[in-house]
């Protein structure tokens, strides 16, 4: 049996609380590591956390470590450490969706790091190649795949326990920030012919702003909505009005009745007291052929061609204002190269303390200067950009950006 085989095996069969134990006894008896921590980015995507490290143990920047550099950059990198030994540091994501960084300290020597069963019957590596620790490819890539398969169980392990959770808080979550998290999917996702990423501030204390997407073989399907009400009024109503979305498109229904079904569920419920501004895109994945229903919603600008434009849409009523409102989706055409971008209402009028909001000029220039950067970073950086323009100033309500990058098949 390879000892990559036996590291995933470890894995697959431990228990929920246990998958840090496990792979490190997987990885020092198989490649005979000498350390090994996984690292979990936090909510605010700007540390990286130990999971069952030291109390003391202080987090990594993701901004200027060694494991940052392998987390925002999504490929494993390795650096010296002292006495002949190299640190890996290798991504642990799940289908795009950046979960944080395992890294592993082994032999610089490649001799040094063979498997009990390399040298005895020549599996894994090619009999009679070097199977490597420290920096041989070969031992570097099996150790990548070990962090994606670690990835994938602590997604299914976050069911069973709190650990991973409580891996990535810098600081405790208001309750309304718990619930809101509770609700959200991925932050980031990549299908064929898409890559998408969004992200919330203020991460640690965020009411009511919310997104949700979901991918079938045929189509991508894509809500974001402005958040009203303070406290945890505000993830109530997003929750209902989530919930009864996603109930109307596992029903199969099209989007305009999604929107009907839902506006029916609020406002039964608040008689129109609260209602929440909702836009909902959804794209067919062999053509680009889109359908919005602008339901009061956060703004959407595109960026095609090296130029961002602020795209009208036909504004309909929020979910919930009044009883059995009828909604009409909107075509819409999505070209390879896109990047769609929905701010909410936090984004664009912010105010800077001397007055000024952060209007279209100055989303426009955010959304340039991240142009290179893949769709599950592009969130966050426009987040630091508007931070910037607010000088340190506390937000004043929830900023949602979510980006969709367009590839086409």
């Amino acid at each position: 049996m390879s000892r990559f085989v036996t590291a995933e095996r470890a894995l697959r069969t431990a228990a929920p609380h246990e998958l840090v134990e496990a792979v490190r006894r997987a990885l020092v008896e198989q490649y005979a590591a000498l350390s090994v921590e996984l690292l979990m980015a936090d909510y605010g995507l700007t540390s990286l956390q130990p999971v069952a490290g030291p109390p003391d143990r202080e987090p990594l920047s993701v901004y200027d470590s060694a494991a940052g550099r392998a987390f925002g950059a999504q490929e494993p990198y390795v650096e010296p450490a002292a006495n002949g030994l190299v640190r890996a540091h290798l991504p642990v994501s799940v289908r795009g969706d950046r979960l944080g960084v395992l890294s592993v300290t082994l032999p610089e020597d490649p001799a040094d790091g063979a498997g009990p069963e390399d040298g005895e019957n020549g599996e894994g590596p090619e009999a009679g190649e070097n199977p490597g620790g420290g920096r041989a490819p070969d031992v570097v890539g099996e150790l990548a795949e070990v962090a994606q398969v670690l990835g994938h169980e602590v997604v299914v392990a976050g069911r069973a326990t709190d650990l991973y959770l409580r891996a990535r808080r810098r600081e405790r979550l208001t309750l309304a920030a718990e619930m809101q998290w509770q609700l959200l999917p991925a932050r980031a996702g990549t299908g064929p012919g898409y890559a998408l990423g969004a992200q919330l501030e203020p991460a640690y204390a965020v009411r009511g702003d919310n997104f949700d997407w979901s991918a079938t073989d045929g189509r991508l399907t894509l809500y974001v909505n402005n958040g009203t009400g303070e406290g945890t009024e505000a993830p109530l109503l997003t929750n209902l009005a989530v919930s009864a979305l996603r109930n109307a498109r596992r029903a199969g229904l099209p989007i305009a009745d999604q929107a009907a079904l839902a506006d029916q569920a609020v406002h039964a419920h608040y008689r129109g007291h609260c209602y929440l501004p909702v836009l909902m895109l959804e794209v067919e994945l062999a053509t680009g052929r889109a359908q919005v229903v602008d339901a009061g919603s956060p703004r959407l600008l595109r960026l095609r061609a090296g130029t961002v434009e602020h795209v009208g849409l036909d504004a309909q009523l929020p979910l919930g204002m009044f009883e059995e409102t009828d909604y009409v989706a909107q075509p819409f055409q999505v070209e390879p190269g896109d990047r769609l971008v929905f701010v909410s209402d936090g984004v664009h009028p912010d105010a800077s303390p001397g007055g000024g909001t952060y209007g279209d000029a100055a989303l426009a220039r955010a959304i340039t200067a991240t142009r290179l950067l893949p769709a599950a970073e592009a969130p966050h950086a426009v987040l630091r950009e508007l931070a910037g323009h607010r000088d340190g100033s506390a937000a004043e309500d929830d900023a949602l950006v979510v980006c969709l990058d367009w590839h086409g098949r």
